[in-house]
């Protein structure tokens, strides 16, 4: 026994020795930026398949509306199904619900039909039915040729299995020629088992037998985030909120710009075109391969970032196409209109302007927040014509709103650009050990007015050779508690330096776990569920620990494994130890906070740590999470950051 405690006293006294000494200074060596310390983490949504439509946006019917599809064609009714003998088929409708939509549903019961007959959407992989919720489902429906039909449209929620869980009808009458919107509510009797569910319409085969009816602009909404219509999904919205993120990239990355294989200008995201009836937006083929249908628009963007107290990184367009093509300098000025028009739309004053007298028009005659556009998106793609093109959107959108903070998307200071850049947004996709190996990047760049923002950050792969190969060959499916840790380190890194970086967004946000593009990602989830992973809580204790004032200390080893930054709550004393361990075995940091007049003898220390691999996955969703604990602190003390590990040690010092 005496043996056993020897052992274990010469273990504490060698880990004592073997500690680094981090000596805190009490005196600021700067402000955080209120984007950084309210915090500086903040979201970057790339619309990928799907995020956008069938993740953030609540809508749960997949091809809602056949936008961007070739009518008469397989590919066409994604989604749809028939119910019995029906008969169905996307047309090129002669008189469609309206010019951006085009396309319709035409549904055909055969004669000699008999019970019910009609169709299913399975919409994005399931739907999710729970009993206590209220679903608002709509369709438009016009007979092509009048006819004595009369007869009772239902509508509901069934288990794949064919068990009806909510259903409600309205009559209809064959002589409704022109397109008229039904609009339902759906109670379920019973919450299903799992989200193997579809939406459901159906009309009495016998009494329609012969007869043709087409469809457009189906919807399906369940309650929404602050019960906005048209609005965001609850539980990837409550899931975001838990971060305390203070801004939001949007419209995407790749997005905003025109889909690589021959497209031209016209199928690049646009403003204008997701304002408005959801009847007036054609939607379109996104960079991912997919349709948007910008349900998720403008509008709907601004009032989530303000419903959740974030404040928008707006990207304009600035004529790149990822196929290659930029626009000459002579094309541009069309397009800078449109980009000065979508700034109008958020800030501009309504007696002024036409975009802002639209918002208002939509129910916010005042302006959004807006204080950071971005011209473009990875313009490093096609640095050779972005001086030009840099040059007159910023010049001409600078004279119009001096008070913008314009972001450029080249590397930084390459090639070198007119007006100077007031800000940059820096990406980079790399291992978990190129992060903790280069958590000192920003410690060398010049101090000479000009910011940064880390707009996409990620620990991807473990092989450096082929970061964005296969999952057999390196690449993450999930966050690890690797790679989590290795980011947490260069998250120090840009702690220390908001003098400069005023913002930071690990990417992508969002994947839905049956149709992955890419991965690894912040958040994902599937029509029932979200998975938070180890990066996402990494991002949480960094954005929810933070303090106003940057208290400088003893420098980690540039190139090591283990890291840390503090920062203090002027108000309150509150400061945060955040420490990063990156390595494979535990290490020891004695902190020194003598140059205080009190420090509490008493904190909060909150660990996220795991087997190196361990990853938050659908199957096992909670397989790492924070811990929260008391720890014994002082004017000096000595902490053990356990291998693969994200600490923050909450203490109060004045």
């Amino acid at each position: 026994m005496k043996l056993l405690v020897l052992k274990a006293l010469l273990a504490a006294f060698v880990v004592q020795c073997l500690a680094v000494t981090v000596t805190v200074n009490k005196t600021p060596s700067h402000t955080v930026p209120s984007t950084l310390c309210t915090p500086f983490h903040g979201l970057m949504f790339e619309v990928s398949f799907p995020s956008g439509d069938g993740g953030l946006y609540a809508e749960l019917l997949q091809n809602r509306a056949f936008q961007q599809v070739t009518p008469n064609t397989a590919a066409s009714l994604t989604a749809w199904h028939p119910i019995s003998n029906a008969n169905l088929a996307v047309v090129a409708d002669p008189s469609p619900v309206s010019n951006a939509l085009p396309n319709s549903l035409q549904f055909s019961v055969p004669s000699g039909s008999t019970g019910r007959v009609g169709f299913t959407n399975e919409g994005f992989w399931g739907i999710k039915v729970n009993s206590t919720w209220t679903y608002k489902a709509s369709l438009f429906f016009r007979f092509p040729t009048s006819s004595s039909f009369s007869g009772a449209l239902t509508v509901g929620l069934q288990t794949n299995g064919g068990q009806v869980l909510a259903q409600n009808s309205t009559q209809i009458r064959g002589t409704t020629t022109k397109w008229t919107q039904v609009n339902l509510d759906l109670h379920p009797t019973a919450s299903a088992p799992d989200v193997s569910n579809s939406f459901f319409v159906t009309i009495d085969g016998a009494a329609g037998a012969g007869q043709t009816i087409n469809f457009a602009m189906f919807s399906l909404f369940p309650p929404t985030f602050k019960n906005r219509a048209n609005g965001i999904r609850v539980d990837l919205a409550e899931t975001l909120a838990e971060m305390g993120p203070s801004f939001f990239r949007f419209p995407g990355g790749n997005n905003l710009s025109t889909p690589p294989q021959g497209q031209t200008t016209a199928t690049r995201w646009q403003w204008n075109g997701t304002v408005g009836s959801l009847l007036d937006r054609p939607g379109r083929v996104g960079d991912w391969g997919y349709v948007n249908t910008d349900g998720l628009g403008m509008m709907e963007y601004l009032e989530f970032f303000e419903d959740m107290g974030m404040e928008p990184i707006m990207a304009v367009w600035a004529g790149y196409s990822l196929g290659g093509t930029s626009l000459a300098e002579n094309q541009l000025a069309p397009y800078i209109q449109q980009a000065m028009d979508q700034i109008n739309f958020v800030i501009g004053d309504p007696a002024k302007s036409a975009p802002a007298a639209l918002r208002a028009s939509l129910g916010h005659p005042a302006p959004f927040t807006l204080r950071f556009v971005e011209v473009g998106n990875e313009d490093f793609l096609a640095s050779n014509t972005y001086p030009y093109r840099w040059h007159d959107i910023v010049a001409a959108l600078q004279a119009e709103f001096p008070q913008i903070r314009f972001i450029a998307t080249t590397n930084a200071w390459s090639p070198i650009l007119s007006p100077v850049p007031q800000s940059y947004d820096v990406h980079v996709y790399q291992t978990p050990t190129w992060f903790y190996q280069n958590a000192f990047y920003y410690d060398g760049f010049q101090r000479n007015g000009t910011t940064y923002f880390e707009g996409e950050y990620a620990a991807i792969s473990t092989n450096p050779n082929d970061l964005f190969g296969t999952v057999a060959d390196g690449r993450l499916a999930f966050p690890t508690v690797q790679s989590a840790s290795g980011e947490a380190a260069f998250m120090t890194g840009l702690e220390r330096n908001s003098d400069i970086v005023f913002a930071a967004a690990y990417a992508p946000l969002l994947q839905h776990v049956n149709s992955t593009q890419w991965t690894p990602d912040l958040v994902s989830y599937d029509a029932g569920s979200v998975i938070r992973s180890t990066s996402f809580y990494a991002q949480k204790l960094f954005s929810l620990n933070k303090g106003d004032q940057y208290l400088p200390s003893t420098l980690p080893t540039n190139g090591g494994t283990l890291h840390w930054s503090i920062t203090r709550a002027s108000s309150s004393g509150q400061t945060f130890i955040k420490i990063a361990n990156a390595g494979s075995t535990a290490q020891s940091l004695t902190l020194d906070l003598t140059q205080f007049a009190s420090v509490s003898t008493s904190g909060t220390l909150q660990v996220l740590t795991g087997a190196e691999t361990a990853s938050n996955t659908p199957a096992a969703p909670n397989t790492v999470v924070p811990k929260t604990s008391t720890i014994t602190t002082g004017k000096t003390f000595t902490y053990n950051a356990p291998a693969f590990s994200v600490s923050v040690i909450t203490l109060t010092t004045h």
